[in-house]
This record gives C-alpha cells, sequence and structure tokens, in this order.
C-alpha cells in the first residue's frame, strides 16, 4: 500500500509526506548528533527513510522538524526520529507535527502505535500516548552500540 501524499500548511510553514521535499543531510546530522541515534552512519538513515512515512517540517523550503512511522497500515504504527531543531522550538510547531502524523488518512483505525522516548512524554501523552499498560508482554531486540560497531 502506498501512502497518500499528504501536506498540510500553517503560517509559512509546511508539513509534507513529499519524499523529494526530506533534507537528507540535516535529519542525518541531526540523528547523528542525538541521544537515541548518535553516531548512525548516513547510509542507515538512508535506508531508514526509503522504508517509512517520513513527515519535512518546513519554513518555506528550509527544513526544521521531522518525523517517520514505520508501519504495516493495518494494525500497528511504530513513531520515530521526531525533532524540530533547536531555533525553532518553542513555537507549538512539535505539537503541529504530531497533530499530522496522527491525522495521517493511512495512519487511522490502528490498534497500536508505540515510541520510545527519554524526555518528550508530555507532548506524546497529548495524543493519547501512555506508558505501557502490559510491559511484562513486550520484549525487546536492543543493540545500542550498533552504530559503533558493537
Amino acid at each position: 500500500m502506498e501512502p497518500a501524499a499528504m501536506n498540510w500548511s500553517r503560517d509559512a510553514f509546511t508539513v509534507t509526506c513529499d519524499p523529494a521535499k526530506l533534507d537528507r543531510g540535516l535529519i542525518a546530522g541531526f540523528l547523528r548528533s542525538s541521544y537515541w541515534a548518535q553516531g548512525i552512519p548516513p547510509e542507515t538513515v538512508e535506508r531508514s527513510l526509503e522504508s517509512s512515512l517520513c513527515f519535512a517540517l518546513l519554513d518555506g523550503d528550509r527544513q526544521v522538524g521531522f518525523a517517520r512511522v514505520i508501519s504495516d497500515y493495518a494494525t500497528i504504527a511504530y513513531l520515530a526520529d521526531v525533532f524540530v531543531v533547536p531555533e525553532y522550538r518553542g513555537r507549538g510547531l512539535a505539537k503541529w507535527l504530531m497533530e499530522c502524523v496522527v491525522g495521517h488518512p493511512n495512519l487511522q483505525g490502528l490498534r497500536r502505535w508505540m515510541l520510545g522516548t527519554r524526555d518528550a512524554h508530555g507532548l506524546y501523552e497529548q495524543f493519547g500516548f501512555t506508558p505501557l499498560k502490559k510491559p511484562e508482554t513486550f520484549m525487546e531486540r536492543h543493540n545500542p552500540d550498533v552504530y559503533r560497531g558493537g
């Protein structure tokens, strides 16, 4: 299923799912220095973009934020790599970006959404995210050193 190409506008800002509008260098650079993907190689970022529904937050033609969703578009979605560049924070743009993500027509009626965050619980709670109701039923296979060759 090919996800619907979507665009949202607010003032001078646009959120788009058009892959041609992604600033791959900005995304890779931000993620490489983030706490959750520190050191991620650009090739890995590129593969992740190709296999996800991506949302670019633009100020004119300049990308200033990003989010991506990994989904089967039927039962589950995993939200990842959500960010707004520091100089654009505090303007409600992350909240608007999340409104666009959860409102995308191909992401409706899903049984479960998941994400991981260290410090943005308040943002995600506004969109119905809660701690795992039954953490004892979830497992993970985690390799925190994968980008360092571990």
